[in-house]
């Protein structure tokens, strides 16, 4: 039986070690950031079950400070706000002893709401409805073909797509659903391109996610839209998804960098 190689092989004591399918977009060298932010949140799941485990998550922030090689990295969390029903938890990713990714987290007590439960978004067309597409036609990298992508773009910087990978985020420990959705999260900003990435680069500086329930399956779908200012500035939004419908909406904030 063939062993799929995960993301990240885990070294034990919050140290992770990052495989060639983290391999970056934007530069071979350096790792794409969707994976890490996907660690991350597993590290921030695995710390709060450790401490009480009765919460949910209702936002991942994600600010990158940097770019990393691809090595190994260090991962921290701590509760920076503690309560009985909210709680606000910072995790750390580090590389060679720098922070390029901080994570602040809401934690928040469940409820039974199924009778309310509902949303505004619309939903898009399912995954077989999608056509499949080699997003390595577009990027390079290791981390951009590990990704099985069907996609609708119905303009430059406008569309649907489906993502799905079969690498696990992290060998040897147990990944939520949240956690395995996350780990591609960050590939929206490249999937319905506004302009070819070989004329401007527009790398993002933050992914903010919110979310209204817990994903469920392989597939995460995204509904994008991507904007770019006249100064240099973008912004990259998408409506998540998962094969039941919506759950959650995701920004990132796009520097625009013209060739």
């Amino acid at each position: 039986m063939t062993t799929i190689e995960p993301y990240f092989h885990a070294l034990g004591d919050g140290r992770y070690r990052a495989t060639r399918h983290v391999q970056g977009a934007w530069s071979l060298d350096e790792q794409h950031i969707a994976a890490p932010l996907g660690l991350l949140t597993h590290v921030v799941e695995v710390d709060h079950r450790r401490r009480r485990g009765d919460l949910v998550i209702s936002r991942l922030s994600f600010d990158i400070l940097g770019i990393m090689p691809i090595g190994d990295v260090d991962l921290t969390a701590e509760v920076t706000r503690a309560g009985r029903t909210i709680e606000l938890v910072e995790g750390t990713l580090s590389y060679g002893g720098r922070a390029i990714v901080r994570l602040r987290a809401w934690f928040t007590t469940p409820a039974d709401t199924g009778t309310v439960a509902g949303t505004g978004f619309d939903p898009i067309p399912p995954v077989s409805d999608h056509e499949a597409w080699d997003p390595t036609r577009e990027w390079a990298g290791g981390y951009i073909a590990s990704a099985e992508v069907r996609r609708l773009l119905r303009e430059p910087g406008r569309g649907s797509f489906w993502v799905r990978s079969p690498h696990p985020l992290v060998d040897d420990e147990p990944v939520s659903p949240l956690a395995h959705a996350a780990r591609v999260f960050d590939i929206a900003n490249g999937m319905s391109t506004r302009i070819d990435p070989a004329r401007l680069a527009y790398p993002n500086l933050d992914l903010t996610a919110h979310l209204f329930r817990e994903p469920r399956g392989e597939w995460v779908g995204f509904d994008t839209s991507v904007s770019f200012g006249p100064t240099g500035v973008g912004l990259t939004s998408s409506v998540l998804h998962d094969e039941d419908g919506p759950f959650g909406a995701l920004n990132q904030s796009l520097t625009l960098r013209p060739r």
